[in-house]
C-alpha cells in the first residue's frame, strides 16, 4: 500500500442527511417526490448531476440542459446552506486521517462539488493533510466510473513522480456501491465503512468495516497486501 483514497460525502463527513433534505427540496419545486428510502437506495454515491438526472428518468419527465443546470444550481445552494449550519464527522474520522498523512500521501475522489469538500475541510481542520482533491467539476465521468480515482491517483503521482503509484498500490475507501465499483474498476483495493448502508450490501469491498476508528491501517495493509 502507497496511497490512500477517500470518498467525502458518507465517509469523511456525514452530509448524506444533508444532500438528500437538499435534493428533496429542490425536486419538489417541481413536483416531483423523493423519499428518504428511494434516496438510500437508488440515488447514494452518484453526483448531483447523476441525481438529477436519474429523478427525471424515474419521473418520465423530459429532460433540456437549462434544467439541468437549474436544478444542480438550487441543490448546491440549498446544500452550501445546510452544511454551514449541520456539520457532523465521523467518529475517528479525524484521527485516521492524520494517520495516514503520516506515512502515505492522501487524496479525495468524490462526487461532490469542490466548495463543498473545502468548507467542510476547513471547518474540520484538515485540509492541509491531503495532497490532491478531484470534485465533481474535474471529471466527464461520475462514480461508477473509474475516473475520479484515477484522477486522484494522477494528481498525488504528480506530486510523487520520482516513483509513480500504480492503482493496485492504492487503498479507496467508499460507503456506496457506484463508489465500491468505481474504485475496484480502477483497479484499486477498497476499504468499505458501513456508514450509510450495511455490511451486507457492501459485499464487493475487499475489507468492510463499521467505523474508521475500528481500523488500523498497519493491519489493513498486511491483510491486503500480504506479500
Amino acid at each position: 500500500m502507497r496511497a490512500v483514497i477517500f470518498d467525502f460525502d458518507g465517509v469523511i463527513a456525514d452530509t448524506e442527511p444533508l444532500h438528500f433534505e437538499s435534493l428533496r427540496r429542490t425536486l419538489a419545486d417541481i413536483e416531483i417526490s423523493l423519499t428518504e428510502q428511494d434516496y438510500y437506495a437508488d440515488y447514494l454515491g452518484f453526483d448531483d448531476r447523476g441525481c438529477i438526472l436519474e429523478a427525471l428518468r424515474i419521473n418520465r419527465r423530459a429532460f433540456s440542459p437549462q434544467l439541468l443546470d437549474e436544478l444542480m444550481t438550487k441543490k448546491a445552494a440549498a446544500y452550501l446552506t445546510s452544511i454551514k449550519k449541520h456539520l457532523i464527522i465521523f467518529p475517528g474520522v479525524r484521527e485516521f486521517i492524520e494517520a495516514a498523512a503520516a506515512t502515505y500521501p492522501i487524496a479525495i475522489a468524490s462526487g461532490a462539488l469542490r466548495a463543498e469538500i473545502e468548507l467542510v475541510l476547513e471547518q474540520i481542520g484538515i485540509r492541509k493533510v491531503f495532497g490532491h482533491i478531484t470534485s465533481a467539476e474535474d471529471v466527464t465521468c461520475g462514480k461508477p466510473n473509474p475516473e475520479p480515482f484515477l484522477q486522484a491517483l494522477a494528481g498525488l503521482n504528480r506530486q510523487h513522480s520520482a516513483a509513480p503509484i500504480p492503482p493496485d498500490s492504492c487503498l479507496a475507501i467508499e460507503d456506496s456501491l457506484p463508489g465500491i465499483r468505481a474504485a475496484k474498476a480502477a483497479g484499486m483495493k477498497v476499504l468499505a465503512i458501513a456508514n450509510t448502508h450495511t455490511v451486507q450490501d457492501l459485499h464487493e469491498a475487499d475489507a468492510i468495516s463499521c467505523s474508521l476508528s475500528e481500523i488500523r491501517l498497519k493491519e489493513l495493509r498486511t491483510r491486503l497486501w500480504p506479500t
